[in-house]
């Protein structure tokens, strides 16, 4: 690594967020004990970046993913949204741990009750069929069960700041289809991918003077990560080749909510104004406070259960791997349920981080012993001085975004992102192909730092698994089609 680089404060600022990462490549996949039990509100990887789409420089590109490890054949009911809940991708825009800016989605189911003629003459039914689609599932007649979202959008506080609504540009209204998720080629002879691209639709955004876009629907997996060997105490060899290990992700989906949002629709007017257009993001996912059991749901129209009481949050995510791998096990739901501004209460886990010195037991290695480690709350709180730190910043844990350093064509990315001289990466925002996992290990064991203070820091370090570009694509939405649960052509 460059001599330079390396005694810089940027590189002493990417090891502040990179320790956040900790040594799994999962996100937030089931990272909290509560959030198991909710799985469609379970936020599991949050990217954010200047759009690198031919013609789209002037974007800024959100995906939040939701609704982890999902197997491909997992019908008949496969992967729908919770339409109790608020999905929620928030934007603060003037450095102070507070959105200014929240994009909310929410979800309607439609039923179209399709029955089948069942029975000889004289003793003929119309009896409701089983399954989601009875034919080509790319006509809406054919499907029993979809979904419909909202997109509104929140100036200020999200519970209390000024609600609009964006508009599907396509029919002017109000409300934008979700895709079936990816049953199988005999359900979409068609091909699936031209289906889901029908679902890419132009969004009039209140106040932004150009248009945006919007997709909410299944992709496959842009996660790769030994996820069984990491968990099992890292039972693999951190000092082997970068692609030696088996990607346990390679056949499981997600839920993805993908936004373009003009650039100068996120920066704000203020922060425009002061030539800082450093923006950070979160997201989180929300659902009532009360929820009965309804015993008898096909009686009432009521559902399985009914919903109530004010919106508490479940979900938060921001830089990757927090909750997962640093937040001590007691304290991952209070992590969840908590905004960027409280996060204070949660500085022990950076000021002497675990992960470290879970390695050095785990391993012949040293971890680094320079405690309290103050330049890695600075950095981890507030981003990297000179590339994406807001001015007057607050201290808070959210991914930080600086739009105004151009985008990385396509092959030219670092799967390494800063450290690997690719600014457009990691920490600098996050994409698809970043390789958080990697840049986290070598960071955390010391890579930056003082070799004084982290005589094995140079190491190699890796998961053994890296995500290949080519599984990407290089247009909105980025990430790859879904898995089709039915291998059959």
């Amino acid at each position: 690594m460059n001599t330079l680089l390396k005694r810089s404060g940027l590189a002493i600022a990417v090891a502040g967020l990179c320790i956040s990462a900790g040594a799994a490549n999962a996100s937030s996949h089931r990272e909290a004990p509560f959030i198991t039990e909710v799985p469609k509100v379970d936020g599991t990887d949050f990217y954010m970046f200047r759009s690198y789409e031919t013609g789209r420089a002037d974007f800024v590109t959100l995906i939040a993913n939701y609704l982890p490890l999902q197997d491909a054949y997992g019908g008949p009911n496969y992967f729908d949204l919770d339409e109790d809940a608020v999905y929620e991708i928030h934007i603060d825009n003037s450095g102070n741990a507070q959105e200014n800016l929240t994009f909310r989605f929410e979800f309607s189911d439609n039923l179209n009750d399709i029955q089948l003629p069942v029975g000889p003459d004289g003793d003929k039914k119309m009896v409701s069929v089983p399954l989601k689609n009875v034919g080509d599932a790319s006509n809406e007649a054919n499907v029993q069960f979809s979904q419909e979202y909202t997109v509104s959008v929140i100036r200020g506080d999200r519970r209390t700041g000024t609600v609009e609504t964006a508009t599907n540009v396509t029919d002017g209204t109000a409300t934008f289809d979700k895709p079936l998720d990816n049953i199988g080629s005999k359900s979409f002879p068609g091909g699936y991918e031209a289906y889901a691209n029908q679902h890419i639709f132009e969004m009039a955004i209140p106040g932004c003077s150009i248009n945006g876009k919007v997709f909410v629907g299944q992709r496959k997996e842009a996660f790769a990560v030994n996820l069984g060997e990491i968990f099992d105490l890292v039972n693999t060899n951190p000092l082997g080749p970068r692609n030696a290990e088996t990607n346990d992700l390679a056949d499981k989906n997600v839920t993805s909510f993908a936004m373009e949002v003009p650039t100068d629709c996120l920066t704000g007017t203020a922060a425009t104004a002061s030539g800082d257009p450093v923006i950070g993001g979160w997201t989180t996912a929300s659902v009532r406070q009360a929820r009965v059991i309804n015993p008898a749901p096909t009686s009432n129209g009521k559902g399985a259960t009914v919903e109530g009481g004010a919106l508490t949050q479940v979900s938060r995510l921001g830089m990757p791997l927090v909750n997962e791998v640093v937040i001590g096990l007691k304290d991952k739901d209070q992590f969840n349920a908590s905004e960027p501004m409280n996060d204070g209460q949660f500085a022990t886990y950076v000021t002497h981080p675990t992960l470290p010195e879970l390695l050095e037991a785990l391993f012949p290695v040293t971890a680094p012993n320079n405690f309290p480690r103050n330049d890695l709350v600075t950095a981890f709180l507030t981003g990297v001085p000179d590339l994406n730190q807001p001015q007057g910043v607050t201290a808070s844990e959210m991914l930080r975004l600086n739009p105004a350093v151009a985008a990385t064509a396509p092959a030219s990315q670092n799967d390494l992102g800063v450290l690997g001289a690719d600014s457009a990466g990691f920490p600098n925002g996050r994409r698809p192909v970043d390789d958080t996992v990697d840049i986290a290990l070598r960071v955390a064991m010391g890579v930056l730092a003082d070799p004084a203070d982290a005589p094995d820091g140079d190491l190699g370090y890796t998961d053994g698994v890296q995500l290949d570009p080519a599984e990407l694509q290089e247009v909105f939405p980025y990430l790859a089609t879904p898995i089709a649960g039915s291998p059959n052509s």
